[in-house]
């Protein structure tokens, strides 16, 4: 969704941008630091060898001012294990179906074959709504010791006291981090506190017709990075009558209405909530119905106008985008939707899902947005651990933490499933090297995910209600499909969103 010319008020444009150039473009020039934070991340620490670093034992943090010790938090007993008399049994919560429930079932059972000390049991619990009303509804013995949440979880369960900090297994067990993906560590945490390990990491991607690219006159190797591009590409794939449209959006809490939002502003290296997005204290509003935000929405709005783009509506399958790219009578040339549907896509297609669309003409993009470097925030879940379980089934939690991000379990498990992999050394084993060599569809993700600077624009608000406030805001960006004026609509959207978040903080 995304990317048209049009023209805003002067007194907008003028408040965003002083130099006169659009914030979509302005918005990727790098932001002083605020007073109270710098916006680098702190490095490993010195190696005694001259030209030569040593591996990292605690998680990257932005610099702030305002950090929780984690000897105030529940500690990680890492050493239990070895005191254990028998294997300990743990259990697993989680919220994933098809062929990643199956990769998910695999590396656990060859966990549990691989030694002897520890057994896990996963339970699927549907989907991550049923996982998160699960837990919420059971008391701390009814709990397992480990569960995937989703990004948007995090203010709460550091609000929750439910959890073990991850932050304090890394530094006691003296975890290397030095390969794991600082975004997708320092998406999990706040005030300098890791409070889970990524895992199942997804960010948005632009899957397009190869098909309908070549009919236009277009490199199907080369999809639109910039919303520039993405407007003159829905224009040609139009004008030439290749496609009825150029991209499918849709309004989804978890996807255009939402999370696609989010993504725009970190791309910008625009804060989307108060307090460095939630990350040196909570959030208490959001800043998305500012010049930036009507801009964006505008120019998505502009597009639809346009007839360059179709809203499929709230998405509510999260499939309806992609199979607007196979409608026989109006298709799009181009879709958004998350990374994690590769594996997904593929292997339907494979199946003959749709009549004359093969695997083969399927294009993979970096998701389109302001300026010319993509990025994109971490999505998916992360692995929490479960407070009050006692030392060994902590421990146990723990050890079952480090094999799923191993390089070795991350390979298989970003090879079969489309997740971007958290440990920079599974790139270099099979099956994910040979995946990436073959197939470099798999790697679109991973490279937004490493790309550009990692500060507080860059991780991605934290704020309580989260998802409630994506709600909200899914509702105002329908509207905005539907025509209604962009700066009302989002100024509307967010005072109902910082109500939420206030109702929140005020019980928290």
């Amino acid at each position: 969704m995304r990317l048209v010319r049009f023209a805003l008020p002067a007194c907008v444009l003028l408040a965003a941008c002083g130099s006169g150039e659009s914030i979509l473009d302005a918005g990727n020039e790098p932001a002083p630091p605020p007073p109270t934070a710098a916006t680098t991340i702190a490095g490993p620490p010195a190696s005694t060898v001259p030209g030569q670093t040593a591996p990292s034992t605690v998680p990257p943090t932005i610099a702030t001012t305002t950090t929780t010790p984690l000897a105030d938090l529940p500690p990680c007993p890492v050493d239990a294990l070895d005191d254990a008399t028998g294997p300990v049994e743990i259990t697993l919560w989680y919220g994933l179906s098809g062929i990643l429930e199956g990769v998910l079932t695999d590396l656990t059972n060859a966990y549990n074959d691989s030694q002897d000390k520890v057994r896990v049991r996963i339970e699927n619990q549907g989907g991550y709504r049923e996982v998160i009303d699960k837990y919420t509804q059971s008391r701390q013995r009814g709990r397992p010791e480990l569960v995937i949440f989703p990004e948007y979880t995090v203010q709460q369960l550091a609000d929750s006291d439910t959890v073990i900090p991850v932050g304090a297994c890394i530094e006691t067990g003296e975890f290397d981090t030095s390969e794991i993906l600082s975004r997708a560590l320092l998406a999990y945490q706040t005030e300098g506190v890791q409070w889970g390990m990524p895992f199942n990491v997804s960010v948005p991607v632009l899957y397009y017709n190869r098909k309908l690219f070549e009919d236009a006159g277009l490199d199907p190797d080369e999809s639109p990075v910039s919303l520039d591009q993405l407007r003159a590409t829905s224009q040609q794939l139009v004008d030439s009558g290749a496609a009825g449209t150029g991209i499918a959006l849709d309004s989804g809490v978890d996807s255009g209405g939402g999370w696609f939002l989010e993504q725009w502003f970190a791309r910008a290296g625009e804060l989307y909530a108060d307090n460095e997005n939630g990350r040196v204290a909570p959030a208490t509003r959001v800043l998305y119905a500012g010049p930036f935000g009507v801009e964006v929405m505008s120019y998505v709005q502009a597009l639809i106008n346009d007839g360059l783009a179709v809203s499929v509506g709230d998405n509510p399958g999260g499939q309806d985008a992609l199979l607007k790219l196979a409608d026989p009578a109006a298709p799009a040339a181009m879709a958004i939707a998350t990374s994690a549907a590769l594996g997904t896509v593929l292997d339907a297609l494979d199946g003959g899902l749709i009549p004359d669309l093969t695997r083969d003409d399927v294009g993979v993009g970096p998701m389109p947005g302001p300026g010319e470097t993509p990025s994109a925030t971490v999505g998916g879940g992360a692995l929490y651990m479960v407070a009050d379980k006692g030392d060994e089934k902590a421990a146990a939690a723990w050890d079952f933490i480090q094999y799923l991000v191993s390089p070795e379990t991350q390979s298989k498990w970003a090879s079969a499933s489309g997740y971007v992999p958290v440990h920079d050394g599974a790139l270099q084993l099979d099956p994910l090297r040979a995946t990436y060599r073959d197939d470099p569809r798999f790697k679109v993700a991973y490279d937004q995910v490493v790309a550009g600077t990692d500060d507080f624009a860059a991780v991605g608000p934290v704020i309580g209600p989260l998802r409630e406030v994506r709600a909200v805001t899914a509702n105002g960006v329908a509207a905005i499909f539907n025509g209604a004026d962009v700066a009302s609509t989002l100024a509307d959207s967010a005072a109902r969103s910082d109500a939420l978040i206030t109702d929140y903080n005020a019980r928290n």
